[in-house]
């Protein structure tokens, strides 16, 4: 039987908008250790990491050789740690479940999911995750982790956010539908298997995903998936930090998710941008947990 080890990550460092942190304990008390269970996997939880709150903390403390990245020395602390869990998790012969939290989280998860393995990535996403210090329009971390997973540009030699073990041709997007033009340069420079919504309103999104999924697990160990809330379309999930309108609906999350578990390639995974603050009646933590258990395995038959 599958264990999963829960990880939480409670950071709205890389956010816009506080709230974010609570995303852990939201997700908790959606009903996710209950959902998992019925998906007939073993839970272990791990707890929280220790982060301090932002309030506290002088976002410009630390900043990158060009550009704008906020709260940079406090992300590296928790990804830092972050990677520590996921990287342990696995030789432990266990799934690491990490919740955030936003999406810079995704830093640590993936530098632990790459330590001694080759890996591929599929993104859940409406946002490509690609920007720089020296491209992003906010300064936000959370529109940076794959750019520094992968070491582009400023994030070149950062040892604690670069993850050697993940490339570019292993990566996959999925449903994208904002995002910025020096993301779009790079996701055509470097080749990057991406597919917007209109992809999956054309193709149907178990066609896209098998894809996503065969892109992301050709060659390697084995694949990690990022599911930002803000995939789905606002309607669905209203709990989360930068909605954008027109994303995937109910069914076809759930789809997209039974896939993943059908592919038996999943190595580790991570539920980001769940902000009960904007939520209503903690409706997309709680989809949160639904989502998870598809993606290990719970079927209606």
């Amino acid at each position: 039987m599958t264990t999963v080890r829960i990880i939480g990550a409670p950071t709205d460092y890389g956010a816009n908008r506080r709230g974010v942190d609570m995303g852990p304990s939201a997700i908790r008390y959606g009903g996710l250790a209950e959902q998992l269970a019925s998906a007939g996997v073993e839970t272990v939880d791990a707890g929280d990491l220790a982060v301090p709150r932002a309030e506290e903390r002088d976002p410009d403390t630390h900043t990158p050789s060009e550009g704008d990245a906020k709260f940079l020395r406090e992300t590296e602390d928790v990804c830092r740690r972050l990677a520590d869990e996921v990287s342990g998790t696995l030789v432990a012969g266990n799934v690491p479940l990490v919740l955030g939290g936003d999406h810079s989280i995704a830093i640590g998860s993936l530098v632990g999911s790459a330590r001694d393995a080759e890996i591929g990535a599929v993104w859940f996403d409406a946002h490509a995750d690609l920007n720089t210090p020296a491209t992003t329009p906010s300064g936000n971390v959370h529109g940076m982790p794959l750019a520094a997973a992968l070491g582009m540009d400023e994030f070149a030699d950062t040892e604690w956010a670069n993850a050697p073990g993940l490339s570019p041709e292993n990566v996959a997007l999925v449903g994208l539908r904002s995002v910025d033009e020096a993301e779009v340069d790079v996701i055509r420079d470097h080749g990057f298997a991406a597919y917007t919504m209109s992809d999956i309103d054309e193709r149907g999104i178990t066609d896209v995903t098998e894809e996503a999924l065969g892109v992301a697990s050709a060659g390697v160990d084995g694949v990690h998936v990022s599911l930002d809330l803000d995939w789905l379309d606002p309607k669905e999930a209203p709990g989360v930090g930068t909605p954008v309108r027109g994303g995937a609906t109910y069914r076809e999350a759930h789809s997209a998710m039974e896939i993943v578990d059908e592919a038996g390639c999943l190595r580790s995974m991570e539920l980001v941008e769940v902000n009960p603050t904007l939520d209503q009646h903690n409706e997309t933590a709680a989809l949160a947990t639904e989502l998870a258990a598809s993606a290990f395995g719970k079927r209606v038959l």
